[in-house]
């Protein structure tokens, strides 16, 4: 019967753990490697309410985008929601495991998903880093490429800026991005999908010129978890694979 090992081997080949950004967290971050595995339960986020649903449906693993664990924690109680979490999980025996930065720059990961669901041609990387992908469009409006976002990533809503050019090369990056711009901007990039994005950043991208959308930290990273279960199902057959259930965006537009 697989391992945790075993899924977590399985998971490095695809997010090599060397891609990781020097500040992040990624792995086993709770459990052992030696528990075998006939369930795992995979989500975008390790919340509390994901840490229980795994236990109600008797996973083993846990397979999550974000880490369980990403500062140091000097306590583990009943008292936070990350604490009931972890605790959750301890009491089921059951094991998280995550890949974040590492599946962000990881080919055919967060933003290869990202760029393909908005329905990109000829996608590339933006720089050397291998953080942010661009990709090409039949040339259209900012409207109606608004539409074409919301649409396929299901957005309840959309920020953006109007950069003042129409929509032909675009560069994307899952998740808080927006650092990221001047390397969009150079790529000759002329529409920038990420999320998070400050206030400043907006005008930033007004005054050079550039569209400018925020579909969403939750929106612009899910895509990716469908694709990793069905890779993990394919690759473990005799294991019950589920996307979690109950774990949705909690932002909501009014």
């Amino acid at each position: 019967m697989p391992t945790v090992g075993d899924i977590l081997e399985y998971l490095e080949s695809i997010a090599p753990p060397a891609l990781k950004m020097e500040w992040d967290n990624v792995g086993l971050l709770c459990g052992s490697r030696s528990t075998p595995v006939t369930k795992i339960l995979v989500a975008l986020d390790p919340f509390e309410h994901v840490c229980q649903e795994a236990a109600d449906w008797g996973a083993e693993l846990m397979v999550t985008h974000h880490p369980l664990i990403f500062q140091p924690l000097s306590s583990i109680t009943g008292e936070t929601s990350l604490g009931r979490g972890i605790l959750t999980l301890c009491r089921h025996g059951i094991s998280a495991v995550n890949a974040h930065t590492n599946l962000d720059r990881a080919e055919g990961g967060v933003n290869d998903v990202l760029a393909q669901k908005l329905g990109l041609s000829d996608i590339t990387l933006v720089s050397q880093d291998g953080l942010l992908r661009c990709g090409y469009t039949p040339e259209k409006t900012l409207a109606d490429f608004l539409s074409q976002v919301k649409t396929a990533l299901v957005c309840p809503g959309l920020r953006f800026v109007d950069g003042g050019k129409p929509v032909r090369k675009v560069a994307v990056g899952g998740g808080s991005c927006a650092d990221e711009m001047l390397q969009a901007l150079d790529a000759g990039c002329d529409t920038f999908v990420t999320a998070d994005i400050k206030y400043n950043q907006f005008w930033d991208a007004h005054d050079l010129g550039i569209n400018l959308i925020d579909a969403g930290h939750f929106c612009t990273e899910n895509p990716v978890i469908p694709v990793i279960a069905a890779k993990i199902a394919e690759k473990f057959p005799d294991i019950q694979v589920k996307i979690s259930e109950s774990h949705t965006d909690c932002m909501k537009f009014y």
